[in-house]
C-alpha cells in the first residue's frame, strides 16, 4: 500500500453554479472529493488528506493533511462559491502544505479539480510543473465543465511537466448521464498506482459491475450518516415487526384460553344443575328449622275439615318431637284448643233453642211439638253442659302445665 499525503484543491468560483453536472457542477465536485477522501484514509491507515479551495475570497486552506475522515467531510459544508479560480497560487499553496507535513516518509500528491476556464499560459504552467517533479510532488486533474480549445491542451502540457514514471494523471470529464464520481471510480486518480486495494478496489469493482456490495447500497465510508440512519431505520422496522407477530401470538393464545374456560364452565354447570335441584327438592321435603314446623302444624290446624289433616298433624308433632319436646308439646295444646273451640261452638248453636226451634218449623214435616223432638233436644242440651265442665277442666290443667313449664327453666337456671 501505498504511504500518500494528499492536498485536494477545490474549484468554488461562479462557474460551479452551473447545472450541466448534475445536481450542480460543485455538488458533483464535493461527491467525488468525498469519494476521493474515503478511498485514500482507508486505503492505508496512516494516510493523510487535506482540502483546499482556490476561489471564492482566495486561495485558503480549509484543512491541514490529516486520517479523520469526519473533519475532511466536514469541512466541505458551507463553502462561498464566487469569484475566479487561481490555479497557479493553489498548486503553490499545496505544495507548501504537504512539505510540512509531520510524516516525511508519505509520497506527495495534488488533486485539482479544474471546472472554470485556465487564465494562465502553457508556459506558466510548465514551469510550475517542473518545480512539482523537483520536489517528487505528483499531480492528479480532473478537468470538467468550462472547455475550451486552449484549456485542455494547457492542462496536458501540466501533467506532462510533472509527470515522473507515470505517477501523475489527468481525466477530463464530458457533462452527461454519468455523475463526475461515476466516472473517476475507474481512473488512477481513484484506484491509485497500484491499481488499488481495499476501499479503493471494492468500490471500482462496484462501479464494473454495476452493485455497490454494500448494505442498503451506501458506502459507510463515503456517507457514514446516511448508512447508520438506514441501518437504525431498517432496525426499528424489525423491532416493530417482531413486537406486532409477539402480540398477534398472544392474542391468539388468549381466545383459545378464554374458549376453553367458557367450555368447561358450561359444563360444570351443567352437571351442577340436577345436583342443585335435587338438593332443591330435599329443602322443600324438609323444613329448616322449629319455626317452619310450627307455622307447618298450626295451618294444619285450621284446616278443621280435611280428611287428612289429622294424620298430617300427627307426623309433623311426631317431627317436632324427635327434634324439640317443648316445640312438640306447644303443638299438641293448639291442637287441643282448635278441638275444643269447634265443639264449643257446635254447643252454643244447639244450646240456642230459639234459633232451633226456628230450624225445625223450616224443616218439612218435622213437627218441634213432638215428644221425640223434645228428648233430643234435652239431651243435646245436657251433653253441652258436661262438655262445658269438661272443657273448663281441662284448660285449668293446660294454664297449671304452663306454669310449670314456665317455671321448670328459672329453677335451673337458679
Amino acid at each position: 500500500m501505498v504511504l500518500e499525503a494528499t492536498m485536494i484543491c477545490i474549484d468554488n468560483s461562479e462557474w460551479m453554479r452551473n447545472g450541466d453536472y448534475a445536481p450542480s457542477r460543485f455538488q458533483a465536485q464535493a461527491d467525488a472529493v468525498n469519494l476521493i477522501c474515503g478511498a485514500k484514509t482507508q486505503s492505508n491507515p496512516e494516510n493523510t488528506v487535506g482540502v483546499m479551495t482556490m476561489a471564492g475570497k482566495g486561495v485558503r486552506v480549509l484543512v491541514t493533511p490529516t486520517s479523520d475522515l469526519g473533519k475532511i467531510l466536514a469541512c466541505m459544508h458551507g463553502l462561498e462559491v464566487g469569484a475566479e479560480a487561481n490555479l497557479a497560487a493553489a498548486i503553490q499553496v499545496a505544495q507548501l502544505a504537504l512539505k510540512h507535513r509531520q510524516n516525511k516518509r508519505q509520497q506527495q500528491r495534488i488533486i485539482a479539480f479544474i471546472g472554470s476556464p485556465v487564465k494562465y499560459d502553457k508556459k506558466v504552467l510548465e514551469t510550475i510543473g517542473k518545480k512539482l517533479k523537483k520536489n517528487n510532488v505528483a499531480l492528479d486533474i480532473v478537468d470538467f465543465g468550462e472547455s475550451d480549445d486552449e484549456k485542455p491542451e494547457k492542462l496536458e502540457a501540466l501533467i506532462a511537466a510533472v509527470k515522473s514514471s507515470d505517477s501523475s494523471h489527468i481525466v477530463h470529464v464530458p457533462p452527461g448521464d454519468n455523475a463526475l464520481s461515476d466516472v473517476l471510480l475507474s481512473t488512477p486518480i481513484f484506484t491509485g498506482e497500484e491499481g488499488g486495494s481495499g476501499f479503493a478496489a471494492s468500490a471500482a469493482a462496484a462501479a464494473a459491475t454495476g452493485a455497490s456490495g454494500f448494505e442498503f447500497g451506501v458506502d459507510p465510508n463515503v456517507d457514514p450518516e446516511l448508512a447508520l440512519a438506514l441501518r437504525l431505520s431498517m432496525e426499528e422496522e424489525r423491532a416493530r415487526q417482531e413486537s406486532i407477530a409477539k402480540k398477534a401470538a398472544e392474542d391468539t393464545s388468549n381466545t383459545e384460553n378464554n374458549n376453553a374456560s367458557s367450555s368447561n364452565s358450561d359444563s360444570v354447570m351443567a352437571e351442577a344443575e340436577p345436583a342443585s335441584n335435587a338438593a332443591a327438592g330435599d329443602k322443600k321435603e324438609q323444613p329448616k328449622d322449629d319455626d317452619d314446623l310450627l307455622q307447618q302444624a298450626l295451618a294444619m290446624s285450621m284446616e278443621g275439615g280435611a280428611s287428612g289433616s289429622a294424620a298430617v298433624t300427627d307426623s309433623a308433632m311426631a317431627e317436632a318431637g324427635a327434634v324439640d319436646p317443648d316445640l312438640a308439646l306447644a303443638l299438641q295444646m293448639s291442637v287441643q284448643d282448635a278441638n275444643m273451640s269447634s265443639h264449643t261452638d257446635m254447643s252454643k248453636v244447639f244450646e240456642d233453642r230459639t234459633f232451633v226451634s226456628s230450624i225445625l218449623n223450616s224443616l218439612p214435616g218435622v213437627d218441634p211439638n213432638d215428644p221425640s223432638v223434645k228428648d233430643l233436644l234435652a239431651s243435646l242440651h245436657s251433653q253441652g253442659s258436661k262438655r262445658r265442665r269438661k272443657t273448663s277442666q281441662t284448660k285449668q290443667k293446660m294454664r297449671r302445665t304452663d306454669v310449670a313449664m314456665f317455671m321448670l327453666p328459672c329453677a335451673q337456671r337458679n
